[in-house]
């Protein structure tokens, strides 16, 4: 299970050029959730479900990838 930092997803969110609405509507996260998420650097304290769905969201589009904990990877 791929788990991403606060910092990772508002980086992969940037890079997608997607809005938090959008990041929210292809999750089936709650906007709040996702405000939550990346005002986290590390570990945001919010249900795992939630992120993992986040995370899951941002994988499908084949454009991100996450290696370690620092860093956001863009798939060829």
């Amino acid at each position: 299970m791929k788990i991403a930092t606060g910092a990772q997803i508002r980086m992969a969110r940037a890079y997608l050029r997607w809005s938090a609405e959008e990041l929210a509507q292809a999750s089936g996260v709650g906007l709040s959730t996702i405000k939550r998420i990346e005002k986290a650097d590390d570990l945001p304290d919010v249900r795992t479900a939630n992120l993992k769905a986040v995370c899951d969201a941002l994988l499908k589009t084949g454009k991100i990838r996450f290696d370690g904990d620092k860093c956001v990877c863009i798939a060829d």
